[in-house]
């Protein structure tokens, strides 16, 4: 696991560009008539090959002074506890300024992106936390990490509620959008159910016979959407555990490698799945038919979304473009580009505005509709693994393989 930068905060970087008084020896003396002839080598400055003070940041042409270069930084805030890769991040539902994340120390914190104070941390797991989430009303946040626990706490509070276990390692989680059921998917092929806090076993599903890379609840919260690396897509029924239909590289007009992402519309009518060779398929949820391959991209497939208001849709790869695609046509609209792999991409709830993370370190905020950059939010020192919007996409919150999360305002 890659281990983050040691140092963290913007006062370390200070305290390398200036000479402290401790450091000054009394000066010698040079008697200017004296002088020796300049070596070549001694206009190179005194860098002694050590550790940089800048590595890994970008820098850009000062605003204020042409000459001058300065950090690219655009956050207003920070949280910096982890010191590992954070891999994943929460916003509450409702009250939008309190913030779970977790990360390669083992453990979750909650914390305010206003003011960077933590709030509460969540320990307890003895692997690194790959997954994290607040219930559909944020009484709970519950967190899933690669021990195969899933660890619930009361967010208000930060009171431990419960912990349950049963999978391997776990690799998604996801609440009911309607109660407090959580669903968790795991890299030895199933999927558990609970009912929170209580932490009672509810279902569990076989049916794949690979990991099971995403998976989520449907938004009408009737069926439970699957994923695997067999190349599968199921459709369940979340009461009997029962699969209400299967779909996978047997035939081959969908997937023949192994799927990585999953999206649904927020009618529950329609599903994009991705690949590792940057196949995406639109399937109806409803009969099981394949609507559409979608195809433009040339690498891995790994992350999806369809717009809340505009028969729009997204796929985001490896290969640094995500895709625009018109729904109801299934055509190509829009080829957006980052400078590296894309993780994640994310419709601004009800608005056409689109949300992108990259392993460039850099997040995007892009409207759909004409494929412009509106923003473009620099200041990770690594790849950006994950991040969450506000629901009125003023507020953009981000975890790093560098070791922190940062927060952009748009």
């Amino acid at each position: 696991m890659p281990t983050p930068p040691a140092r963290h905060h913007d006062d370390d970087i200070v305290d390398e560009e200036y000479i402290r008084t401790e450091d000054i020896q009394e000066e010698e003396v040079i008697d200017l008539d004296q002088g020796e002839p300049m070596d070549d080598d001694d206009d190179e400055g005194d860098y002694d090959g050590g550790s940089n003070p800048l590595e890994g940041f970008d820098v850009r042409q000062s605003a204020e002074d042409e000459n001058m270069l300065e950090i690219a930084d655009d956050s207003v805030q920070g949280f910096f506890d982890h010191r590992e890769p954070v891999y994943a991040i929460d916003m509450h539902p409702k009250e939008q300024t309190i913030i779970v994340s977790g990360g390669g120390d083992d453990k979750s914190y909650i914390w305010r992106n206003d003011t960077g104070e933590k709030l509460y941390e969540l320990s307890g797991h003895t692997d690194s936390v790959t997954a994290v989430g607040f219930s559909v009303d944020g009484e709970y946040v519950a967190s899933a990490g690669m021990d195969g626990k899933v660890r619930v706490w009361k967010s208000t509070t930060g009171e431990f509620m419960t912990a349950v276990e049963g999978p391997d390692e776990i690799v998604w989680i996801d609440w009911h959008p309607k109660g407090n059921i959580l669903l968790a998917g795991a890299s030895d092929s199933t999927i558990w159910m609970w009912a929170m806090p209580s932490g009672k076993f509810m279902n569990i599903f076989n049916g794949h016979s690979a990991p099971v890379t995403a998976g989520k609840f449907t938004p009408d919260g009737k069926k439970i959407v699957s994923v695997s690396e067999d190349t599968s897509l199921i459709v369940w029924d979340p009461k009997s555990a029962t699969a209400l239909f299967r779909m996978s590289g047997d035939d081959s007009r969908f997937h023949v490698d192994p799927i990585v992402t999953i999206a649904v519309n927020k009618d529950s009518t329609l599903a994009i799945t991705g690949d590792t060779e940057g196949k995406a398929r639109l399937v109806n949820l409803s009969s099981g038919h394949i609507v559409s391959s979608l195809e433009n991209h040339s690498d891995s497939i790994e992350t999806a979304d369809f717009c809340d208001v505009l028969a729009l849709a997204a796929t985001g790869s490896t290969d640094g473009s995500i895709s625009i695609w018109d729904v109801q046509t299934q055509r190509l609209r829009q080829t957006l580009h980052h400078e590296d792999a894309v993780v994640k991409v994310e419709f601004v709830q009800n608005s056409p505005l689109i949300v992108s993370c990259s392993v460039d370190r850099s997040v995007k905020l892009w409207d759909a509709r004409t494929g412009q950059c509106m923003k473009s939010w620099s200041g990770h020192r690594d790849g950006v693994l994950d991040f969450v919007v506000s629901n009125d996409g003023q507020t953009v919150v981000t975890a790093s393989d560098d070791g922190t999360c940062l927060v952009y305002k748009a």
